[in-house]
């Protein structure tokens, strides 16, 4: 697993420099690299080698991809739509590479120690997520929920789905359309911080949002192009 890893991020940086040797590394947007390297190599440099996501997220990202001009068309609304989530919600974390956003929550801000009910104030900032959603209508999302690796692989396992599937029902509360929204739970499967340290451990609890373009984006976005 983690050699493949490695040999995907080492292709995908190969793909990086040979785009930015033709334009210039610090020219080239998030938008730009949908459109010329493609969100492979845009979502495993942000993703896998920066850890800020876990794979489920950037595969999310990397599967849903067309690349070309409209991987630029859809990387140029997604920066809109993040900007505008980033400004809304500055308790979450918003990873915005290739043709995708993921929108971050450590699960401390979204819910108590072991529990699975939204608090007062998550159900604030997931009624403003939904809103984002509502507002951007050509977009599935995947809802990923993570746990540190105390307690049993089952137990967490079982937390992981309760809260991403929470996060879920609260959305469609909200008037996201449930046919929107997956929900998978990874327990403690895909830390993206050490897991012997009580710091790792609290940025590997967290609930990640993963929002992509659906085929009827994707065939605006081929027509525009």
């Amino acid at each position: 697993m983690i050699t493949s890893k490695f040999k995907i991020a080492t292709f995908s940086i190969a793909l990086a420099i040979g785009a930015m040797g033709l334009t210039g590394c610090d020219s080239l947007t998030k938008t730009q690299k949908g459109a010329g390297i493609g969100a492979a190599a845009g979502g495993v440099l942000g993703a896998i080698i920066g850890k800020k996501a876990g794979n489920t997220a950037v595969g999310a990202i990397i599967g849903g991809a067309v690349g070309g001009t409209a991987g630029g068309f859809i990387g140029k609304r997604m920066d809109k739509q993040a900007a505008e989530i980033q400004n809304a919600i500055p308790s979450a974390e918003v990873i915005r590479e290739g043709e995708g956003i993921i929108v971050k929550f450590d699960s401390g801000i979204l819910f108590d120690f072991d529990s699975s009910n939204l608090k007062t104030a998550a159900k604030d900032n997931v009624k403003t997520l939904a809103a984002s959603l509502n507002e951007y209508p050509g977009t599935d999302i995947k809802i990923v929920g993570h746990t540190d690796n105390k307690g049993a692989a089952s137990y967490n396992m079982s937390l992981s789905e309760r809260r991403a599937a929470a996060v879920k029902a609260y959305a469609v509360a909200q008037g996201v359309p449930s046919a929107r929204l997956t929900t998978l739970g990874k327990g403690f499967n895909e830390p993206i911080a050490d897991n012997t340290t009580e710091t790792g451990r609290a940025a590997n609890r967290r609930v990640e949002i993963v929002i992509v373009a659906n085929d009827e984006l994707k065939t605006e976005a081929k027509q525009q192009g």
